[in-house]
């Protein structure tokens, strides 16, 4: 089984502008599709660190003097860099989101197609399941995880509906949360309201927009002068992240500006955002919603 189909394989690392020499962070590893497009264009003098907080990802570990990975979540990039000896690097692609292995394997949890156990963990030895979201997060929180990561409008009605039914019983398997949301769900949207239930859970499970967060405010200290960032976004709630990061360097408000009326921007746009040709989202149906940003410090 194809592990993971890369998303824009060439547009990414063609915008890492890569030197042969230089040094470069792949942090979303996975089946490691782009580390090794990377790896093909470094000479014998240059390094690609990797990060991945999946297990399964150590089973497509790259035999290569010049590859590291390091089993670890993005968000704490300096740190494990720094252990290796690295301040400054090159270029560092992230490829967000759940893998196509992650969707795949049924038992992960991650998918609205099969019955499996609520877990939606990225990291498999994490405390915080999808179970524990589910059965035991409060109305209120479980109401405003959905409707800021499930972008659902209706998320009061269906955090009420899921607080009422585990009273009797807990919900275990993604199929059981199917049945006690079915009414939420017309049949001709079933597939992406689902998804969106899906999503707004996994997310708060993985912390996925505080790690992103944490990750891009460490970029500008750790790139070096044209230093390239590459992120391969899939939904709304990340490509807004990073759009708004690159642009002015926060992820809400405006920058203030100085005496003389400038502001100080870490970051500055490469091109415009790319997306899949339509060739490619007929080849690989995950690509259908990838936005492709690039950027370089100013």
């Amino acid at each position: 089984m194809m592990y993971h189909n890369p998303v824009l394989l060439k547009e990414s690392i063609d915008g890492l502008n890569i030197k042969p020499d230089g040094i470069y962070v792949d942090v979303t590893f996975g089946g490691g599709g782009h580390s090794k497009e990377i790896l093909s264009r470094l000479n014998a003098y240059g390094k690609l660190f990797a990060f991945d907080q999946d297990e399964d990802a150590k089973q497509n570990s790259i035999d290569d003097e010049r590859f590291t990975l390091i089993p670890q979540n993005f968000r704490y990039i300096k740190r494990y860099l720094r252990f290796y000896g690295i301040r400054k690097v090159d270029g560092v692609l992230a490829d967000l989101g759940v893998s196509s292995h992650q969707f795949d394997e049924a038992e992960r949890g991650f998918s609205t197609r099969f019955d499996a156990d609520l877990d939606m963990r990225m990291n498999q030895a994490g405390k915080l399941s999808a179970f524990e979201v589910v059965n035991f997060y409060d109305e209120k929180k479980l109401s405003d995880v959905l409707f800021q990561y499930g972008e659902l409008r209706n998320a009061r009605a269906i955090a009420k509906k899921i607080v009422e039914t585990r009273s009797e019983k807990k919900i275990k398997t993604s199929f059981e949360l199917k049945q006690v949301l079915s009414e939420f769900v017309p049949k001709a949207v079933e597939h992406k309201i689902f998804a969106q239930i899906f999503q707004g859970i996994r997310i708060e499970v993985n912390q996925e927009i505080e790690a992103l967060k944490e990750f891009l405010v460490q970029i500008p200290e750790i790139l070096n002068e044209e230093g390239r960032l590459s992120v391969i976004a899939y939904h709304s709630l990340e490509d807004r992240l990073v759009k708004r990061f690159i642009r002015n360097g926060l992820f809400e408000g405006e920058q203030e500006k100085d005496f003389f009326g400038n502001i100080t921007v870490p970051m500055k746009k490469v091109r415009k955002m790319i997306v899949p040709t339509p060739q490619e989202i007929k080849e690989n149906n995950r690509a259908r919603s990838a936005k492709l940003r690039i950027a370089t410090l100013k």
